[in-house]
């Protein structure tokens, strides 16, 4: 009887610890939700490839090259969406910053003697609004850029009057849209504009122009995808070589940023659109590790010999962050307590 109390008496203080163990458990969740927060970093990196379609990251490069921690002149949260030029050797590179003090995003520019190793250079572009996805391309020897201004309803173009840091508002192509990630390019004589919209960004419609500035009409195939998380966002440059014309696209069907499959457009003119799926999709994905653990979502590739292509991309992780506005509320009640006390 004795051992059957020494068992009972054990077993009855294994169950109490348990208990407080879970209160315990539970007491520090709670903390743990009240103050802290799984907030998602983007940060940039280059791929290399043997075609548009086969980019992976190579052994002489660390990614990421670029992260919010190298911006100097704003608080920044992450930076993403890079687009690159090369001019005279001189790699420029064009990504958004999210400004953490604003809470929205402003263009960045950094410099590369190679386009492996990249220092930023400073903020080239700030607008009341939100900015993103720096669309920069060259035309008649001008440069010019299509950032994504979907928080003014318009698809607005800039073009540089100081290469490469002084950029001026030339004329709003498009409005009354929430338009995001207008992606421009040539083929045929004509300028052609992709775009996706909808709360959802689960639309995607095309436009064209004989002429960058004005009379842009929308194609009568357009929106040419409706409804298809998977295929419809852009993800980058549309790229036309050799007669082909490929363009990324964001797979958000799983979750946002998930990854970046390539389409070629098979037939475009002003009344017929046309593409498929091209093999060895998805082009990148996210690692499972690292600064692109959990996705990306953008890839702008370049020729740089034969067979041979360099590409900027984006990746990103969950990380745990300390939420500020918690910590501010709290010490704001103790504050009013206080002074409620006091008076």
């Amino acid at each position: 009887m004795y051992k059957n109390y020494q068992t009972n008496s054990r077993l009855q203080a294994l169950d109490k610890f348990s208990r407080v163990n879970d209160r315990y458990l539970t007491g520090i969740k709670n903390i743990a939700k009240t103050f802290v927060t799984r907030r998602s970093d983007w940060s940039i990196g280059i791929y290399t490839g043997e075609s548009l379609f086969d980019f992976a990251c190579p052994e002489k490069i660390s990614n990421p090259v670029l992260t919010a921690k190298d911006i100097t002149d704003v608080p920044a949260h992450f930076v993403a969406d890079p687009f690159m030029v090369c001019e005279d050797g001189i790699w420029y590179m064009f990504f958004e910053v999210l400004n953490s003090f604003q809470n929205k995003g402003v263009i960045g520019l950094a410099t590369s003697n190679d386009a492996y190793k990249w220092n930023y250079q400073q903020i080239v572009l700030d607008e009341p609004f939100h900015l993103s996805y720096p669309y920069v391309f060259k035309f008649q020897n001008e440069y010019y850029m299509i950032p994504e201004t979907s928080q003014a309803d318009s698809i607005r173009l800039y073009k540089a009057t100081n290469f490469p840091k002084k950029w001026t508002f030339i004329k709003t192509l498009l409005d009354n849209k929430d338009f995001v990630d207008p992606s421009i390019f040539q083929y045929n004589n004509l300028w052609w504009l992709l775009t996706a919209t909808s709360e959802d960004r689960n639309i995607l419609r095309l436009y064209y122009s004989q002429d960058l500035t004005g009379g842009w009409i929308e194609h009568p195939k357009s929106p040419v995808i409706e409804g298809n998380k998977n295929n419809t966002r852009p993800a980058g440059r549309v790229v036309v070589l050799d007669d082909k014309i490929i363009r990324y696209t964001q797979d958000c069907e799983r979750i946002y940023g998930n990854k970046v499959r390539a389409f070629e457009i098979t037939e475009l003119t002003t009344t017929s659109y046309q593409e498929k799926a091209v093999k060895g999709n998805p082009v990148i994905k996210a690692s499972g590790m690292g600064w692109n653990q959990i996705g990306m979502h953008h890839i702008d590739p370049h020729k740089i010999g034969t067979n041979k292509w360099i590409a900027c991309v984006d990746g990103k992780r969950d990380r745990l962050v300390i939420k500020q506005n918690s910590i501010l509320a709290i010490l704001q009640k103790r504050i009013n307590a206080r002074f409620k006390v006091n008076n």
